[in-house]
C-alpha cells in the first residue's frame, strides 16, 4: 500500500514536469492575440515603408529632344547674297509646292509678277502677316480665298497659273524666300497693300509702311 502511494506520487511528479517543460518551450509564441496583432502590424509597416518611402534623385534628368521635322525646301540657297536678285538668282525653285506654299506662290504670280522682286516680295510678306495675325485667318490658303481680299480669286478658286513661264518660277523662290524669312521684305509688318491707281477710304486709317512701284503697302 505504501509502494503504491509511492509509485503514484512519482507518476504525478513526472506529469508535472513535462509540462512545466511544455510551457517553457511555448513561451516564444505571443501571450496573446492583441501581441499577435502588434507584432503583425509592425512587420507589415516595415515593407511598406521599405516600398513606399520615394527615392529623390539629386542628379539634372535630361531628356532627349525630338528630331526637328526638316524644312520643307532643301534646295540650294546661296550662302550668301548682296541682293535680293542675287538671292532669287542662285536658288532654286521647289519642283513640287505644298497646297498651303501653292497658295502663297500664287498670290505672288498674279498680285504682283510685273512688279520688281521686292514688289513681289512684300506681296508674299503681306499673306504671312495676315496668317499670323489674329485678325485674319491663320493659313495662307485662309487668307488669300478670304472672301472680298484679293481681286484674283473668282467664285473661290484660282485661275489657271502657265507653270512653265519663268513668272511661276520666280514667284517659287520668293514664295521660298518668304516663308523661310531668308530675306527682310519693306512692307515691314504690313496687313494691307493697293494699287497706286486707286484710293480705297481705308487707306488713311492706315499707316503706310512702303511704296513699291504700283503698290502702297499698310499696317
Amino acid at each position: 500500500m505504501r509502494k503504491s502511494i509511492f509509485a503514484i506520487a512519482a507518476t504525478a511528479a513526472t506529469m508535472v514536469a513535462t509540462f512545466a517543460g511544455a510551457e517553457e518551450t511555448g513561451a516564444q509564441e505571443p501571450q496573446t492575440l492583441a501581441e499577435a496583432v502588434v507584432e503583425d502590424t509592425t512587420a507589415e509597416e516595415a515593407v511598406l515603408t521599405e516600398e513606399v518611402v520615394p527615392v529623390f534623385v539629386s542628379e539634372e534628368v535630361v531628356q532627349e529632344l525630338p528630331v526637328e521635322a526638316a524644312p520643307e525646301y532643301s534646295g540650294n540657297v546661296p550662302a550668301a547674297a548682296n541682293s535680293l536678285r542675287e538671292l532669287v538668282s542662285g536658288m532654286s525653285a521647289p519642283e513640287e509646292l505644298s497646297d498651303e506654299m501653292r497658295c502663297l506662290a500664287g498670290a505672288v504670280y498674279f498680285e504682283s509678277r510685273g512688279e520688281p522682286l521686292a514688289g513681289q516680295l512684300a506681296v508674299a510678306q503681306v499673306v504671312i502677316n495676315r496668317a499670323e495675325s489674329s485678325r485674319f485667318p491663320s493659313s495662307y490658303c485662309g487668307v488669300v480665298y478670304q472672301r472680298a481680299q484679293f481681286s484674283f480669286v473668282r467664285g473661290g478658286s484660282m485661275p489657271r497659273i502657265k507653270t512653265g513661264s519663268e513668272a511661276w518660277q520666280r514667284a517659287k523662290k520668293i514664295a521660298r524666300i518668304a516663308h523661310q524669312g531668308l530675306w527682310d521684305s519693306e512692307a515691314q509688318d504690313s496687313l494691307y497693300f493697293h494699287a497706286t491707281y486707286v484710293s480705297p477710304r481705308w487707306a488713311h486709317k492706315k499707316t503706310r509702311r512702303a511704296a513699291i512701284k504700283t503698290h502702297i503697302f499698310y499696317r
